[in-house]
């Protein structure tokens, strides 16, 4: 596998809420959805956010029929949603969680491997080494989230299973031959004391075969039961971007008119941290990819999500274009060729819900991953297989066919019969 690993400026926190409380939440949802500068008060802006938090280096936000979950900046945890959280009526506000550890995201793209055989790849090296992490493929690249107190330690599982890092440890890549295939275990150095008085983890398995046998006795352990939603039947595309020429001339036209309303008004402009020489042409607001994002995908999105969806995951991520995994029956909410990709596929979701896990808990993605793609690769070669961690299940995502098959594999493994 030829793999480019990139990792995204910041750290990002983890939120659980649950659906029946998901409406009360849904204003700050929508909040760090829309561009920042223009939903907040200027001087709450000020005060909360910075330049690198009013634009979106990463976010997800998922509704299921598990849960909904929302990856975001840690700032916005704290500032959004920590105050709709107090506001909850009664002990509701103590079923919404929000990670204690904050999270490194990372962007991997590659070629040259199918799907569910790239989703082990990825994960197997970090599982070995006792990493937990989340995992979400989108409709472009994938993205892993790994704490960021372990940072070192996944710089060190990826270099051992073969990648090269770069001088400033801001990625890494395969080398052209393809990955080193090694199964020894790398054992992470924590901070003692770290755990806040839990037991110290075990050893990490040594090999995929032990980590499988792990995963499932785990899941097993804590009632875990894989499901598929009856007529629920999923498409993956990406929001179409604006033109490069429509999206200047459109900023040009704000900057216009930013200019006209200060001249009228005969005050000088204030200076904002927003507002730096070089940013943009006249010191305006730094460009973002939001000014790229065709404005109808927005309107589809907020129209989505309120419509409490059984199933969307949308996901914003500097430099690329948004992916979104949706109900099929959504789509009549985006307006015109707001969408792009394949519409008239169906996929279905495979669910697990992992409430009764901790964030911490490991293997989980390449455990199940690798046991499906195990048993499926024989029949007609490459499976494809995506995979959605949310704060607190997940989603394998296969053809209708591939679904039934892995019911098949995992309920075996699952039952305690």
């Amino acid at each position: 596998m030829n793999a480019q690993i990139s990792f995204l400026d910041g750290t990002y926190s983890l939120i659980h809420i649950p659906l029946n409380l998901y409406p009360l939440l849904l204003q700050p949802i929508l909040q760090i959805l829309l561009p920042a500068s223009q939903g907040l008060p200027e001087p709450e802006l000020e005060s909360s956010v910075t330049v690198d938090d009013s634009q979106h280096g990463f976010l997800n936000i998922s509704v299921t029929p598990v849960e909904c979950s929302v990856v975001c900046h840690s700032s916005w945890a704290k500032s959004v949603f920590e105050p709709a959280i107090s506001r909850l009526p009664g002990a509701a506000a103590g079923t919404v969680t929000i990670s204690e550890d904050s999270y490194t995201v990372f962007s991997v793209t590659s070629a040259g491997m199918d799907a569910g055989s790239r989703v082990v790849d990825l994960t197997l090296p970090l599982a070995l080494a006792g990493i937990p992490i989340f995992f979400i493929t989108t409709y472009y690249c994938d993205f892993i989230l790994v704490p960021a107190k372990d940072r070192d330690v996944v710089d060190q599982a990826l270099v051992d299973r073969g990648f090269e890092l770069s001088e400033d440890h801001s990625s890494l890549r395969s080398p052209a031959g393809g990955l080193i295939h090694r199964t020894r275990s790398i054992t992470p150095s924590r901070t003692p004391g770290g755990g806040g008085g839990h037991a110290p983890p075990s050893p990490p398995p040594s090999e995929a075969g032990e980590l499988q046998d792990g995963t499932f006795e785990l899941l097993k352990r804590r009632n875990v039961v894989p499901r598929v939603e009856p007529g629920l039947r999923l498409v993956q595309c990406s929001g179409r971007e604006k033109s490069a020429a429509a999206a200047a001339a459109e900023y040009e036209n704000l900057l216009l008119h930013h200019h006209q309303q200060q001249r009228q008004q005969q005050t000088r402009p204030s200076i904002r941290r927003s507002q730096t020489a070089g940013d943009t042409p006249g010191g305006g607001r730094p460009r973002s990819w939001v000014d790229r994002v065709d404005t109808r995908l927005y309107a589809g999105l907020v129209s989505a999500l309120a419509s409490r969806p059984r199933f969307l995951s949308v996901t914003l991520a500097q430099g690329d274009p948004p992916s979104l995994l949706l109900d099929r029956s959504l789509l009549g909410a985006f307006f015109g060729d707001s969408l792009v990709g394949d519409t008239d596929g169906e996929l279905v979701p495979v669910f697990l819900d992992l409430v009764n896990l901790s964030f911490e808990a490991t293997g989980i993605v390449s455990g199940v991953a690798g046991k499906l793609v195990e048993e499926m690769q024989g029949r007609d070669g490459g499976v494809q297989l995506s995979y959605l961690s949310t704060a607190r299940a997940g989603a394998v995502i296969l053809s209708s066919e591939r679904s039934a098959r892995a019911l098949e594999i995992l309920g075996p493994l699952l039952s305690k019969e």
